[in-house]
């Protein structure tokens, strides 16, 4: 996986120093050479319209732009330059409804901190390798909510397209 993850891109966004240098040294042992970091959201947005990453590792918790505020304005703003960044959110805060808030904004995945490089590697390699399709409806875009296909459901789809295999986006 290390020569794959050798020319990526990623943007770390978070307002501890102490976690970005765990995050950088999880990245850099693996391979990653390109790595810019942000203070918090509103830094984060700045380096995006000047650097396109491949991927955003983004924390929950900031100020004055806090990573769901970060995740929504990139996913829905008009002036986004990449609205399909995918992104993975850092939290400590593993309640449910904190992780829903994270997902509905258009996060990608999720990791529970205290990070392992484990932890960190998984969702990046699910970001990469398993991608899921991107939903627009009235109130939600980014990513599908759905994690897995069940093989054996014949009901009635929700989603046009859904019985030829997922598409690359899918409007609702």
């Amino acid at each position: 996986m290390s020569a794959a993850l050798e020319k990526l891109r990623f943007l770390l966004v978070d307002d501890n120093h102490h976690m970005r240098v765990i995050v950088s040294t999880i990245l850099k042992s693996v391979g990653v050479k390109h790595i810019r970091e942000a203070i918090d959201g509103a830094q984060g947005l700045h380096i995006l319209r000047e650097w396109q990453p491949d991927i955003a590792i983004v924390d929950f918790k900031m100020s004055p732009l806090d990573g769901v505020q970060f995740t929504q304005l990139v996913r829905k703003s008009p002036d986004s330059v990449d609205a399909f960044l995918p992104i993975i959110m850092l939290t400590g805060f593993a309640e449910r409804h904190r992780v829903f808030e994270a997902r509905d904004a258009g996060v990608t995945e999720v990791v529970v901190k205290p990070v392992t490089a484990r932890s960190l590697l998984d969702r990046i390699n699910t970001v990469i390798y398993h991608p899921r399709p991107f939903i627009r409806s009235p109130d939600y875009f980014g990513p599908s909510r759905r994690r897995r296909t069940d093989p054996n459901y014949t009901g009635p789809f929700r989603r046009a397209g859904e019985k030829d295999g997922p598409p690359e986006m899918i409007e609702i």
